[in-house]
């Protein structure tokens, strides 16, 4: 029996694993070799990595790959991409040089505006709440000026402060709404700052406010926080190219478009095929994310909750084939940063910006919404064409040989058998059976 353990936090790593070790592997020392093979052997590198979170035992390492040739508003992209899934990447690339010739995508940041709410109850006279707000609302704004100092220079800041009546959705529940520029950072840590001190000016002045104190009702602040659905933090990426120019894998580009079309509706009309659709596009977007340090969960969490905002979730792809010309967009809510955070710190974020001809926050929303949308085309075209699995599995082919640990001949020959029959994690098994038979 495993007994709780006090001050781990500030046992050194070494000491860590020997406690792991002790109380779960049961002085497995293969696994202890292992952790201590993914330590990093230049130390101040090593120590950098160790401070990033709280417990550090070791690394964790993802495939850095690159795609290229990603035409992006007449500019010519190479694109960073941190993931593990074995298509991805190539997906991506071919998608990339399929509209290489024909405009490559195209962009627009719609808005950049972000947003986080003080929640609070009040179970007294709205009208005293309404006339509370009408009066306190310019004492909140100056209340955040030492904070939004730096912020206002860059030309970002607090932009409003709106007082929300939710009662309909929860009784007695309502909101200071507040809407920020934050320019090239994701700008959570200064939301998150400035909602802090509007709630504690909020509900202190309320203290003398005449009407409450004859009612005895206050409003009770419950927290404060960003929120990660940023519907007004949008951007816009699209292709589109003459219906004559999309033959494919034997399709004449009529059929194949009008399929691609059929393939985005399908996705509209039900969540079941909705939601592995938008993973595919999240593939693209999420590999991008993580590679330029921004936070993968918090976007995560926007682009579906963004996917129900009509009340039913549904495709974040669009397409049409009209008048002979085949258009294809996506619309991302995107809340990036390309200063703090891991951006600064990260050598392998530094080298994805210089790869990206270091972006400003914008030119990255464009640039991960172009991934997605890139993403969504590669997996709709296999769909309607070959299928899904016969480039996912070639490409997995590697993945299963190495779990069954074979060697440089066997993978060679196992690749060149695979060439012409079809992948499966059974038929590789029998191959390398064979061979080592």
């Amino acid at each position: 029996m495993v007994n709780p353990v006090s001050g781990f936090h500030k046992k050194t790593k070494e000491q860590k694993i020997e406690w792991l070790a002790a109380n779960y592997l049961a002085g497995d020392s293969q696994s202890i070799t292992i952790l201590k093979k993914y330590w990093n052997s230049d130390e101040a590198l090593q120590k950098l990595h160790d401070d990033f979170i709280e417990n550090t035992i070791s690394n964790y390492y993802l495939p850095y790959g690159v795609a290229p040739n990603f035409l992006i508003n007449e500019t010519l992209y190479t694109l960073p991409m941190v993931i593990e899934e074995s298509s991805v990447v190539a997906a991506a690339s071919n998608a990339a040089k399929f509209w290489l010739n024909k405009g490559g995508f195209k962009t627009q940041v719609i808005t950049t505006i972000k947003n986080g709410q003080v929640h609070f109850n009040f179970f007294g006279n709205v009208t005293d709440l309404k006339a509370y707000f009408s009066e306190i609302k310019p004492t909140l704004i100056s209340s955040i000026d030492t904070i939004q100092k730096n912020m206002k220079k860059r030309g970002g800041g607090l932009l409003d402060i709106e007082l929300i009546d939710a009662t309909e959705t929860l009784k007695g529940y309502f909101q200071l709404h507040c809407t920020f520029e934050t320019g090239d950072a994701m700008g959570a840590n200064f939301i998150n700052s400035c909602l802090e001190v509007i709630a504690s000016t909020f509900k202190n002045e309320a203290q003398s406010f005449q009407p409450f104190k004859i009612s005895e009702a206050f409003p009770e602040v419950v927290m404060s926080i960003l929120s990660n659905y940023v519907p007004e933090c949008l951007v816009r990426a699209e292709v589109s190219c003459p219906v004559s120019q999309l033959s494919v894998e034997g399709l004449d580009g009529e059929t194949f478009a009008n399929k691609i079309v059929r393939a985005v509706a399908i996705a509209k009309a039900t969540p079941r095929r909705a939601v592995t659709h938008n993973k595919g596009i999240m593939n693209g977007v999420d590999a991008v994310i993580l590679a330029t340090g921004n936070d993968f969960r918090a976007v995560e969490a926007g682009v579906h909750a963004y996917a129900s905002k009509d009340g039913k979730y549904t495709s974040l792809t669009h397409a049409s084939a009209e008048n002979g010309i085949f258009k294809f967009w996506i619309e991302l809510p995107l809340a990036l940063g390309t200063v703090g955070g891991l951006t600064n710190l990260h050598p392998l974020v530094k080298f994805s910006f210089s790869l990206l001809q270091k972006p400003n926050a914008k030119q990255l929303m464009e640039i991960i919404a172009v991934a997605g949308l890139a993403q969504n085309f590669a997996a709709l075209r296999s769909l309607v064409t070959v299928g899904i699995q016969k480039g996912h599995m070639k490409m997995h082919l590697m993945n299963i040989l190495n779990g069954l640990n074979a060697s440089e001949i066997e993978k060679n020959k196992a690749i060149d058998y695979f060439k012409n029959h079809q992948v499966s994690h059974s038929a590789v098994v029998d191959f390398i059976a064979a061979q080592r038979n």
